[in-house]
């Protein structure tokens, strides 16, 4: 099994930890996969939230709490690579781009969104890698001309998440999910060729959606893929920084629990649906006006409509599975036992 180099930084395993908010995947996880091998990601949305600067505005705590979980990171892993997940849609994209290089990330992964600033954002870090999050051959493509036009630079990799299987927020339009369109290898391959044919460049692709096990691993590598990204099959390890109760959720639910849902970001996501209802309700029924302002649009900001994304996810990370969104991949049925990181990167990599 080759290793994967993003970059300017190599991993000895082809595999980075997907990005899950609010706080599934914070400091400990992200820490933990990096220690084994992989890329750790600490996702950036709503950090503010159940953090150690809740005295502090919103913003102001949001970059306090992204500094204090890359510190604690790389208290875990010194040698590791350490990454962020950075949404496009969230109001302060700019800040906490520019905070995860001062605090020395040394990936940043980007979607829910065309990060087509990204290396504005990071010209004084050159040694950041930049990869953003695509659907298509078409965006890659659009990516690829305006970072080069604008800025001098292409991707570091590429990670082409599948909408099909994939868990949380996904660039693709509600209508366009599940209906047989989409061959995810077939955009990995195409993809590939595209920056081989326009820029002569072998640029390192990562399959995210419905990557679960060793089997799941060597199709990705065996169809083109140069490595995976997991999220869903992390929560339930002993590292994973979500409650007991949001890795129990995993544990108890079935194939048919797993659904899409809209967010109020204007995207649809995957996630167990069984509560939506009464996610809505809290938020709706309640009256509960925008705490935040985290998203640049937001249908629940703006008339109320579905719920606050960020506090549901922020419910459902500290346990309550009444009213917290639990975001989720197809796959998350097949959880079955608490495991560590570490016997996960031993089935996946023997």
């Amino acid at each position: 099994m080759k290793s994967l180099t993003i970059g300017k930084h190599t991993v000895p395993y082809p595999l980075i930890q997907g990005g899950m908010g609010v706080r599934v995947s914070a400091a400990g996880l992200a820490g933990a996969v990096a220690k084994c091998g992989g890329v750790g990601l600490i996702a950036t949305a709503g950090l503010a939230l159940n953090s150690d600067h809740t005295d502090k505005k919103y913003f102001e705590a949001d970059l306090l709490a992204l500094k204090d979980e890359i510190r604690k990171a790389y208290e875990i892993a010194p040698d590791g690579v350490i990454g962020t997940n950075c949404m496009v849609a969230v109001s302060d994209y700019d800040d906490i781009v520019r905070t995860s290089c001062e605090a020395g990330a040394k990936v940043i992964v980007s979607g829910a969104g065309l990060p087509l600033n990204l290396p504005g954002l990071t010209v004084d870090y050159p040694d950041v890698a930049l990869v953003p999050i695509v659907s298509s051959v078409k965006a890659a493509e659009l990516i690829a001309r305006k970072w080069h036009k604008g800025f001098g630079r292409l991707p570091d990799a590429v990670v082409v998440e599948d909408p099909d299987t994939a868990g949380g927020h996904l660039g693709e339009k509600l209508e366009n999910i599940g209906n047989g369109d989409y061959d995810q290898y077939e955009t990995v391959r195409g993809v590939k060729a595209y920056f081989k044919e326009k820029w002569q460049l072998d640029m390192p692709i990562i399959a995210a959606g419905g990557i679960w096990d060793r089997d799941d691993l060597e199709r990705a590598l065996a169809e083109g893929a140069d490595g995976v990204q997991m999220a869903s099959r992390f929560v339930c390890t002993e590292e994973c920084d979500a409650d007991p109760a949001f890795k129990q959720a995993y544990l108890d639910c079935t194939q048919e629990d797993i659904g899409l849902i809209m967010s109020p970001a204007g995207l649809p996501g995957r996630a167990l649906k069984a509560n939506i209802d009464q996610v809505r309700a809290h938020d709706i029924d309640g009256n509960i006006s925008c705490p935040s302002g985290c998203l640049k649009k937001c249908a629940y900001k703006k008339d109320k409509e579905r719920f606050c994304i960020v506090h549901a996810l922020d419910r459902a990370q500290r346990g309550d599975r009444d009213t917290g969104l639990i975001f989720c991949g197809t796959n998350a049925w097949k959880a079955h036992k608490m495991e560590t990181v570490a016997e996960i990167f031993a089935e996946l990599f023997d």
